[in-house]
This record gives C-alpha cells, structure tokens and sequence, in this order.
C-alpha cells in the first residue's frame, strides 16, 4: 500500500452573529481541516471538536497525526474511535478516492444521484422578543430550529418564534438541558404550538426516563446515539436519531448507522456541528430523503470555504467536485 501524506491544519470562520445554546455562546467556528495526498491526488475532510465529548483541538490533531504512514479507509474505522479526528480522515479518504477515481464519492459508495435538501435554519438561544424577531427575518425558510434553555422561559421563546414565523415548521434542541417533569410540562404546549420534535430533552447519561413517559412530542437522540454501538441502548426511549458526522467518525460509519436506524424502526434526522461547507458536503450524502435534515452550517457563518454549497429554496445542494467528493 502507497504512503500517505496527512496535513493538519486548524482554520477559523466568524460566524454570521453570535451563536448561543443552553452550554455557552461562541462567535467563530474553530475547525480542523484534513489533507491526504496519495499518487499525485489530494482529498479534503474537516471536523469540528467538541468540548462535550472531551475534544480538542490538540486531542483531535494528536490522534490524527497518531495514523500509520499507510492505511486503507477500513482499517482506519478500527485505528480511530468514533469522533471528530476519525470524521475528518474518513471524510478527506473518502474525496482522494473519488479523485482517484474518477468518479464522484456517491456512486463509489454505491447510492443514488444527490439532490437538494431542505434544511433546518437554526435560532439562537436568546430572548423571546430577539428570538421573535429573528424568526421574523427567517420566516421565508420552511423549517426552523430553535435552541432551548431548560426552564419556563422555553414557552415564551416558542410562542415568539411561532408569532415570528406562523407558517414554519419548528422543531426544539434541548441540548440536554430538560428533566423528565420539564418534559412532562412542556410537551404538550409545544405540540399545541405546532412544534414537531425535541432533540435530547434528557441528559445522555439519564435518559432511561424517557421509557416512563407519554412522548406525545416526538423524540431524537442526538448526544445518545454517536454510532451503531449506541442503538441498542435507544429501544422505547426515542423516535427519531440525529446522525452527525462529526459523532459517527465520518461518512463510512455514518451510512452503515442510517441503515441500522432504519432497519431497527427509527426515523432519522441528519444534522451537523458549526463548520464550513466542507463539513456538510458529505452529510448531503447522509441526509438523502431523510425525515429532518439540518446542514445550516455555512449559513450560520460570515464567511466560508471557496466553492461553498450552495442554498436556495430547493434547500442545500450537493457539493462541487471543486469542494469535495
């Protein structure tokens, strides 16, 4: 097997606006880009490291840089664990093969042609009357998500968002931040109020509540579900797995994940950290006629990759050759 060469690099994008959920705000997207040259062709991946799952940069560039000077796509499924480091490798693999190839990563990985998705444009966690205001603004996009903060204040944001935007569908991130009684509470004034999914109402770790109670309100693993390894704990707790990339460790596992989601009787939900337009490029693959997609990622940002998908009303398209895959 030839020699391949990694290149680490760590890259900055400001963000549109500051951007707040129930764990903090940020103002910049903090990325790791991934090159791998082999035989005179190159492939790119980036990953977004995250603090909630006990990345960082340096961790995630220490276990790249960990990688043998040569090895296959399938032998780096069992090199690195699921995460970001992995994502950014499989992903960038996954362009140098295509490359190689000739031919685009869909049909190398045997699926059929891509073609727009609507996407979720996600709100920011603030104020009922600033978050009135910004769903006013993006009233137009079919599908807004909307970040929670874990207390009674969450009906007031909701009943602002609905006020700013009466004809979207809505959709809430809880981020962790509910208790079972919260659940119990919120639920069905939120479905009153036309919303149609909580992602991850519960804490990862103390989910098992969810088997207990009236889901009158579908809902979706997100910090629950990272890989395959991860289904069979979901069983009676949830309706819906948010597939990430960046928790999958990248396109390979991420496709193998959405067949088992499916094939055990989940809907799915294809979603996304902060990054660029080189992140989301391979989770438009994923999210192929899927139930929620949710790759607003460049459209939270100030400024993007060159060659950046594009988004119109048809949602987001799938990548140029010139950006990846």
């Amino acid at each position: 097997m030839d020699r391949i060469d990694i290149t680490v690099q760590r890259d900055s994008f400001k963000l549109a606006q500051v951007f707040t959920i129930s764990r903090g705000s940020r103002t910049q997207a903090d990325v790791i880009t991934v090159t791998l040259r082999q035989g005179g062709h190159s492939g790119r991946g980036e990953c977004v490291p995250y603090a909630r799952y006990g990345e960082t940069q340096d961790s995630v560039e220490a276990q790249i840089k960990s990688l043998p000077a040569a090895f296959s796509r399938a032998e780096l499924q069992n090199l690195l664990p699921a995460g970001a480091a992995r994502n950014a490798v499989d992903c960038a693999y996954w362009d140098l093969e295509a490359k190689q190839a000739g031919k685009p990563v869909w049909q190398l990985a045997g699926l059929p042609e891509p073609k727009p998705e609507i996407t979720a444009y996600t709100l920011s966690l603030d104020t009922p009357e600033k978050m009135q205001a910004s769903a006013a603004e993006h009233a137009f996009r079919p599908l807004l998500k909307t970040k929670l903060g874990g207390g009674p204040e969450d009906v007031a944001r909701i009943k602002a968002v609905r006020a700013g935007a009466p004809n979207a569908q809505i959709i809430v991130d809880a981020n962790e931040g509910w208790t079972p009684e919260l659940y119990a509470t919120l639920a069905p004034i939120l479905v009153d109020l036309g919303v149609t999914m909580v992602e991850q109402p519960l804490p990862a770790g103390a989910d098992d509540a969810l088997t207990d109670l009236e889901r009158v309100l579908p809902v979706c693993a997100d910090e629950s579900c990272h890989d395959r390894a991860s289904l069979a704990a979901l069983q009676g707790k949830y309706d819906m797995v948010n597939i990430k990339l960046d928790k999958t460790g990248g396109l390979t596992e991420a496709l193998a994940l959405k067949d088992a989601v499916i094939a055990q009787g989940f809907q799915v939900m294809v979603g996304c950290m902060v990054g660029s337009s080189l992140a989301m490029a391979p989770a438009v693959l994923v999210a192929q006629g899927m139930a929620l997609v949710d790759l607003d990622g460049p459209l939270l940002l100030g400024e993007d990759r060159k060659n950046p998908l594009y988004f119109d009303a048809q949602g987001v398209h799938p990548a140029t050759p010139n950006l990846w895959g």
